[in-house]
């Protein structure tokens, strides 16, 4: 059953406005790793990094998308995503990528037999990743 949006210049701003906080390298990998657990900003620096300056900028912007949200305990503040909604964002966001990279994204036949897969964490670096699996190989 698919949902039929019905679009709007309000829920147009709104969408533009999602796409362009994570339009970003870094804001969208502390949106994957916020997907999956909740951190402070000293935790996401380390995580990407950065600098705890940078990281909360960048927040600032997830936050004001909604697409983040936070609690403070003493004087750390942790973020989380603000739903499942933001991890299908990403995991859509790989599925257009890789479907963008294959070689007969063109021809209309769907994903060309590729599957995308989320992994927990990449074994090298402690990060989160993404790979592509391709069944049958």
């Amino acid at each position: 059953m698919e949902t039929q949006v019905a679009w709007d210049e309000e829920q147009a701003e709104r969408s533009v406005a999602v796409l362009k906080a994570v339009a970003d390298p870094s804001r969208y990998r502390l949106l994957w790793a916020l997907s999956e657990r909740e951190l402070p900003v000293s935790g996401l620096a380390e995580l990407i990094g950065a600098h705890v300056a940078a990281v909360s900028q960048h927040l600032a912007k997830l936050r004001a998308a909604g697409l983040v949200v936070s609690r403070r305990e003493g004087t750390r503040i942790f973020y989380r995503a603000a739903g499942p909604q933001v991890r299908a964002l990403l995991v859509g966001a790989v599925l257009a990528a890789n479907e963008g990279a294959a070689p007969d994204a063109g021809d209309g036949g769907g994903h060309g037999g590729e599957v995308a897969a989320v992994l927990e964490r990449g074994a090298a670096a402690g990060r989160p990743t993404v790979a592509r699996v391709v069944p049958g190989r």
